[in-house]
């Protein structure tokens, strides 16, 4: 089987030859800290995602292969220097008209300071017209497709509420959706009429996938950043339609990408057609996908849900983590995988023991 064969027959609970050993990419701090201390060469990071590194450390790919059509602000905002500080800091209007801090030496999010899209009026001048549906967010398939070879093909369907998060921060929904309610929801249908017809003009295309995906990071430690009775009510419906899309083009594993502690919503997505959780972000809030397959059935999957933090110990807690794994994998639909881009405390050495002893176990 191939990695794509595997992975598939995995997803559906179907036999499989072996485990695929999938990983989600590298802090850039790690993969030069790594090449300091000589595992790495710097052929082995020429390539964008650091393939060659990555193949040396034993993994199969980076999980989420997908193509994107353009669902976001088309077109952005120039990026611009709004002000720069004593420190040298800089305060930097970003791609999403948000004002945000950037430090050269922090590689991390910046921190936000300031958002454009406040009231109707910046949303009327700056936003709106920037999400209309044009051709030119299509671009030709063709050059993914042939790309990814025996690696599973994704269709991006984009993010129905993460975006907005994004455009007007955490407060500044809180606030519009409780000043101006018309103005929270035309954002979130137009963004949910955006992203149906970028999927819906791919899929009209005959280019062939095999999962779909939605991104969204509305979660934190303690549970999201959205009321969930909101979220179902607002959200949840654009979730129902573009996953129908997929459906009726023989699309039946959906994928979804939030951070943080995801219960309090996982109910919308599962029942409006969202069926694999992904990154399953262990964290302090001990993220597992064993709880969720013991409410929700074997409809709900997961890829993720591998404490990273291992990688900064020794071999022995990189042991113990693969033994809490095998109860997991054991309940089908399950690929593990580290729980987001492994950070630069990890050792070089306790990441390939990782992959060693899972080809060990699982051929």
């Amino acid at each position: 089987m191939n990695h794509r064969e595997r992975t598939l027959a995995c997803l559906h609970y179907q036999p499989y030859d072996r485990l695929p050993l999938v990983h989600f990419g590298f802090w850039f701090e790690t993969l030069t800290k790594w090449r300091a201390e000589g595992h790495l060469t710097d052929a082995d990071l020429a390539d964008w995602g650091a393939t060659a590194a990555l193949t040396k450390m034993g993994f199969d790919y980076e999980w989420n292969p997908s193509y994107f059509p353009g669902t976001g602000l088309d077109p952005a905002f120039t990026a611009e220097v709004v002000e720069v500080l004593p420190d040298g800091a800089r305060k930097v209007r970003n791609g999403d008209g948000v004002i945000v801090l950037e430090k050269d030496d922090a590689g991390s999010i910046p921190a936000e300071i300031d958002h454009l899209l406040k009231t109707r009026d910046d949303w009327e001048t700056h936003y709106l017209p920037r999400l209309h549906f044009t051709a030119t967010r299509i671009p030709d398939t063709t050059p993914f497709l042939s790309a990814v070879h025996d690696e599973l093909r994704g269709l991006h369907a984009g993010s129905l509420f993460g975006m907005i998060r994004n455009w007007i921060g955490v407060t500044g929904a809180a606030y519009i959706y409780a000043d101006d309610e018309a103005l929270f929801d035309e954002m979130i249908d137009t963004v949910g009429d955006l992203s149906y017809q970028c999927v819906k003009t791919v899929l009209a295309s005959g280019a062939q996938f095999d999962f779909g995906h939605f991104w969204e990071d509305i979660c934190f430690k303690n549970g999201p950043l959205i009321s969930p009775h909101v979220f179902a009510e607002k959200v949840g419906p654009h979730y129902r339609r573009i996953c129908e899309l997929y459906h009726q083009h023989g699309i039946d594993i959906i994928s979804l990408d939030c951070d943080g502690k995801i219960d309090a919503l996982i109910p919308t997505w599962i029942t409006n057609g969202v069926n694999t959780m992904f990154p399953i972000e262990v964290g302090t809030w001990e993220a597992s996908i064993a709880p969720w397959r013991a409410t929700y059935g074997t409809e709900l999957r997961g890829v993720g849900g591998m404490n990273k933090t291992v990688f900064a110990f020794d071999h022995a807690a990189v042991d113990a983590e693969i033994e809490r794994l095998r109860a997991l994998v054991d309940l089908g639909g399950f690929i593990p995988c580290p729980d987001h881009r492994i950070a630069p405390d990890a050792e070089y050495s306790n990441v390939c023991y990782y992959v060693e002893r899972l080809r060990a176990i699982y051929g």
